[in-house]
C-alpha cells in the first residue's frame, strides 16, 4: 500500500487514538456534547448543501435549546417546540384538498428517505398537514433535524397550499 495514501487518516468513523481529552473542551457544552456529537449544532454552511449523519451512532447527543434558537433562522416557517422536555421542529401548511395534502407527504416523503432521516407526518382534518421533526434515537434535535427541515422548505409546493409561503 501506498505510504501517502492511508484510508485511517481519512476515515470520518472513530480514529483509532482516543482524541477525545484533545478535543473535548473544544466541543464540550454543558457536558451534552462529545467528541463525535459536535455535529448536533451547526456551522455556517448552507443546510442545504449538507447530507444527514447517521443516527445510530451511541455517541450523538441532543442539541441544548440555545444551539436550536440559534439554528431557528435557517428554517423559516418552522416553530421550535419543546413537547414534555423533547425539543421538536413543527410546521403546519394548509392545503387545497385530502387528495393535495397526501401529494405533499410524497414529496416530503421522497426528501426524508434520500436522507435518511424520516419526519412525523399528520394529515389533521382535510387540508391542514403538519410536519413534525426530531431525532427519535437522542431525544430531541440534532443538526440532521434542520438539515431536513430546510430540504423540505426548498420543495416546489405552492401549487398544493391554499396560500403562498411568505418567506
Amino acid at each position: 500500500m501506498n505510504r501517502l495514501f492511508n484510508p485511517h487518516l481519512l476515515s470520518l468513523s472513530r480514529p483509532q487514538v482516543p482524541l477525545r481529552s484533545v478535543f473535548e473542551s473544544l466541543f464540550a457544552r454543558n457536558g451534552r456534547n462529545s467528541l463525535y456529537g459536535f455535529r448536533t449544532f451547526c456551522t455556517g454552511q448552507d443546510l442545504t448543501t449538507k447530507k444527514c449523519v447517521p443516527c445510530d451512532t451511541k455517541d450523538l447527543r441532543p442539541m441544548a435549546e440555545d444551539s436550536a434558537k440559534h439554528l431557528m433562522p435557517k428554517v423559516v416557517g418552522w416553530d421550535l417546540v419543546n413537547e414534555n422536555g423533547i425539543l421538536k421542529l413543527n410546521r403546519s401548511l394548509k392545503v387545497k384538498s385530502f387528495t393535495k395534502g397526501l401529494e405533499l407527504f410524497k414529496l416530503v416523503a421522497d426528501v426524508a428517505e434520500a436522507e435518511g432521516h424520516h419526519p412525523d407526518l399528520h394529515l389533521v382534518g382535510w387540508n391542514n398537514v403538519q410536519i413534525e421533526i426530531c431525532t427519535h434515537a437522542v431525544g430531541g434535535l440534532t443538526e440532521n433535524d434542520f438539515i431536513l427541515a430546510a430540504k423540505i422548505n426548498r420543495l416546489d409546493i405552492h401549487h398544493l397550499l391554499r396560500r403562498k409561503i411568505s418567506a
